[in-house]
């Protein structure tokens, strides 16, 4: 039986997506972390933390990089009123009009989805440097005319960027360095569709502009999840998961994107790229959908896609232990995954994430009394050092027995690494602090605090040198620039059978020009992402490459892995109208291949 639904979804991004997010930074424009009146809180209704007196917060961050708030944030800028003109192509605009496209010149329309969310994208909209903005931004509303907007770029030259949310950390989708061609951006937001859902095929196909949380949103009116939950599942989409090879924090339980999609649709140069039929598994040669996940932007414009769903779980629980040190946090993240128990979430937070998470918790009544508890019973009766022990946040899910089972099976191996049992609440605050943690970055840049996360993957036996290897480095990093206040941190928050995912966050103070200090923190990345290949780690376990990996991209798949890539690009687009410029350098400076 098949749900058919094909009334559009009022979706978490509008046209005027800068009226509802900010157009400065990350998230609503309603919720930030703010100072006033000597205190940190953070502003809206939209988290658990909200309007918490966040005291803690605020004496940690005065300390560690020996700054005074009441004398040293910044005011936000303004809103930008002037932006370059655009470059026009009156063929295309006259085209999208006989077609009855919706499209705009209007410069805040342009300006929010010529970027990402890097550092360097932060710095050139809070100083209004656009050195290339989209010149037009394209809505459209279906197959049939992504079909058409392909065509008639195609014939008059223009270049095509699709986006979604715009929430890359890869400078994925920041408008490339071309003035000889219109740059048209195609803001698939307003294809949301949930087009049908199969009950006894438990499969669902949905217009891939539809964002994470709409997506469960339309799902639980039938009874079912996704279960695709990256950090950004607020703003992101579904055609940015596939287009990035994404994963999310319940990939244990539900797949990451390449196990979760079965059928993806492309608009190319060339015509329409899909498979004729859905089925759980052939073998009829390479597959094709294999060479769209991951794709970046290049090859096309994804449209629309077939996923698996899951029935909405019984149970949800969340759970958190603490370990003496990130060794033993570790050595326990892989017994789990060696008797294949993970449960739908399972992160490792090392020491100074753990320590952040308690100064993002407000102060309780007898708060004070009880952390002198919590000190006293971890450190004189588990015999824990407090600068050293590491916290591990769980999230089960299923039917009720069958998670009690997993639950006990599970604290069973914990038991025999001595952990301490922190808690559901911990647990349950340490997964939805992730949704908060990105709004940090912003509020840090207007106390002249810079920094940013990057990812990696990594086997079992490389996780802990790597981690221990990357941070030092960071630290040799900034020693050799004199930069005196900075923390590095990291976490393991995704494992396989074979290794895990670990993120790495590094902060630091420069009082210079913002530019010198997004120049600091990219020389100090790129000296820590060569540790991170030294060590072992991936380019990427799921950011993807864009423009600020790419150089090391022919290193990783092969000289024979370029050209190959090459290929296929050559076949699918040879007037390079998508010249996003992710993957190869030197893609977005071609106009032809």
């Amino acid at each position: 039986m098949k749900i058919v639904r094909s009334q559009q979804v009022s979706g978490t991004l509008p046209k005027r997506r800068h009226e509802v997010i900010r157009w400065d930074g990350w998230g609503y424009k309603d919720c930030k972390f703010e100072f006033r009146d000597g205190v940190i809180s953070f502003r809206g209704d939209r988290y658990p933390i909200a309007g918490k007196r966040l005291n803690n917060f605020r004496h940690w961050i005065e300390e560690l990089f020996d700054l005074n708030l009441e004398k040293d944030i910044r005011p936000r800028v303004a809103e930008p009123s002037t932006f370059p003109e655009p470059i026009r192509n009156h063929l295309f605009l006259e085209d999208l009009r006989k077609a009855g496209v919706n499209f705009s010149e209007d410069g805040m329309d342009r300006v929010i989805r010529g970027h990402c969310q890097t550092l360097v994208d932060l710095q050139v909209l809070r100083e209004h440097r656009y050195e290339r903005i989209p010149d037009v931004v394209v809505w459209p509303s279906c197959h049939q005319q992504v079909v058409e907007i392909v065509d008639v770029a195609v014939k008059s030259g223009v270049v095509l960027i699709p986006v979604g949310g715009n929430t890359s950390v890869s400078l994925a989708v920041s408008t490339p360095a071309i003035y000889d061609r219109t740059i048209a951006v195609i803001d698939m937001t307003q294809m949301n569709r949930m087009l049908w859902v199969s009950e006894e095929n438990l499969t669902a196909c949905f217009e891939v502009g539809i964002v994470g949380q709409d997506i469960e949103r339309e799902l639980h009116k039938h009874g079912y999840v996704l279960g695709h939950e990256p950090d950004s599942h607020e703003f992101s989409t579904l055609g940015g998961w596939i287009a990035t090879r994404a994963s999310g924090m319940k990939k244990n339980r539900y797949g990451n994107i390449e196990d979760i999609v079965e059928r993806v649709k492309l608009v190319t140069s060339k015509g329409v790229l899909e498979k004729k039929f859905t089925a759980p598994r052939v073998s009829i040669g390479p597959d094709f959908d294999h060479v769209i996940l991951g794709s970046e932007g290049t090859l096309g414009i994804i449209t629309e896609a077939v996923v698996k769903i899951r029935r909405i779980p019984e149970v949800r629980h969340y759970e958190s232990l603490v370990f003496a040190d990130l060794e033993t946090g570790i050595r326990f993240l892989r017994e789990v995954a060696e008797r294949r128990l993970q449960p739908a979430s399972i992160r490792l937070l090392d020491n100074e994430q753990f320590k952040c998470g308690i100064l993002l918790d407000p102060p309780a009544m007898f708060g004070n009394l009880y952390e002198v508890f919590k000190r006293f019973y971890l450190s004189k009766i588990c015999r824990f050092h407090l600068d050293k022990i590491v916290a591990v946040t769980l999230l089960f899910e299923g039917v009720k027995s069958e998670v009690v089972h997993h639950e006990k099976q599970v604290y069973t191996i914990a038991k025999k690494y001595g952990a301490v049992k922190g808690g559901e609440k911990n647990g349950r605050k340490g997964y939805m602090l992730t949704f908060v943690v990105a709004y940090i970055r912003d509020f840090a840049w207007d106390l002249s605090i810079y920094g940013e996360s990057f990812e990696t993957s990594v086997s079992w036996d490389k996780c802990l040198a790597l981690c221990t290897n990357v941070k030092a480095c960071i630290v040799r990093s900034c020693q050799a620039r004199g930069i005196k206040h900075f923390v590095v941190s990291c976490r393991v928050t995704q494992s396989y059978d074979s290794g895990a995912c670990v993120y790495v966050y590094f902060l630091f103070k420069h009082l210079g020009a913002p530019e010198q200090a997004v120049q600091l923190y990219e020389e100090i990345e790129d000296e820590a992402r060569d540790e991170v290949l030294a060590c072992g780690g991936t380019l990427s376990h799921h950011h993807g490459i864009g423009k600020t990996r790419s150089k090391w991209y022919p290193a990783s798949v092969s000289q024979v892995g370029v050209q190959l890539f090459r290929a296929i690009k050559k076949e699918l687009d040879p007037g390079n109208t998508f010249a996003v410029g992710n993957l190869i350098p030197d893609e977005m400076m071609k106009a032809k291949l």
